[in-house]
């Protein structure tokens, strides 16, 4: 087996196949992400004109859900490393006409200016740092002194069993898939609670709080192959097999969903936390 992208990578991973794949399924993932939407919004109060910055915003669902949150008298800036997500999130808030702006860059090292957040909130975008404790402290330095900061990140691997079913049925196939490593930028490294207390602790915010929620998500069923042929490390791999390899792969993997398979639906429990913390 070998490893999944350094961190040093992680930009030209997501400007590549998974960025590619994330901007071309908006309409799809933002149906099976909407419900942690409402969990990460549900703090900001209607009208209240506040200044947030988005944290790997990708294609922009959450920055745009956000700027109805607070009204025109707020403002709401969306960040992420992605050129195709901005791209399509651009294109999204052109279509929508929202007072929205984008940032293309890296929240770890971006310049964004001192003080001027009152919220930083984040959909699952901040577990890709290859530096966590630069990061929050970057972002740390962005937020106002009676800040908020609230992203949600996925619990441990063994408490979200769909979204490793693809990977371990198509192993036997794919002897080159590469492996999770836990303890690097990807999907689980906030899992656990006590290593990211200490990153945000040691980057300046406080009142530090977990909350653990589990989340019902459905997918079409007609979306099932395409999800897990595109996402994920089999989706990342793919593309460099065989045809006759990709027909079993694909084969294998479908027939390991069929449990969370229901009529027409897939349906799924998602664990996450809820984190939230003080400036």
């Amino acid at each position: 087996m070998v490893t999944q992208p350094q961190p040093a990578e992680q930009t030209t991973l997501w400007n590549g196949r998974s960025g590619q794949a994330w901007s071309q399924s908006v309409g799809l993932m933002d149906q099976v992400l909407q419900p942690f939407e409402t969990l990460l919004l549900e703090s900001i109060a209607a009208g209240s004109g506040v200044r947030i910055l988005d944290v790997g915003c990708g294609a922009g669902a959450t920055t745009l859900a956000a700027a109805h949150r607070v009204g025109p008298a707020g403002a709401v800036v969306g960040a992420d490393i992605s050129e195709p997500m901005i791209t399509a999130a651009r294109a999204r808030v052109d279509a929508a006409q929202a007072p929205v702006s984008f940032v293309l860059g890296d929240a770890q090292t971006y310049a964004f200016d001192a003080a001027s957040f009152d919220l930083i909130m984040s959909r699952f975008g901040v577990m890709f740092f290859p530096d966590a404790v630069a990061a929050f402290t970057n972002l740390r330095r962005a937020a106002r002194d009676s800040a908020a900061l609230r992203f949600l990140c996925w619990r441990g691997v063994a408490e979200n069993p769909f979204m490793t079913t693809a990977e371990r049925a198509a192993a036997p196939l794919l002897p080159n898939l590469p492996a999770r490593q836990l303890d690097q930028p990807g999907q689980f490294a906030f899992a656990d609670e006590q290593r990211v207390r200490a990153i945000l602790d040691q980057s300046g915010w406080s009142a530090i709080g977990f909350r653990p929620v589990d989340v019902e998500c459905v997918l079409p069923e007609q979306e099932l192959i395409r999800y897990f042929t595109q996402f994920g490390p089999v989706g990342l791999h793919l593309p460099d097999v065989d045809e006759a390899t990709r027909t079993e792969v694909v084969r294998t993997v479908r027939a390991a969903f069929e449990p969370f398979v229901h009529g027409d639906q897939v349906r799924f429990t998602a664990a996450c936390w809820v984190v939230d913390a003080a400036a």
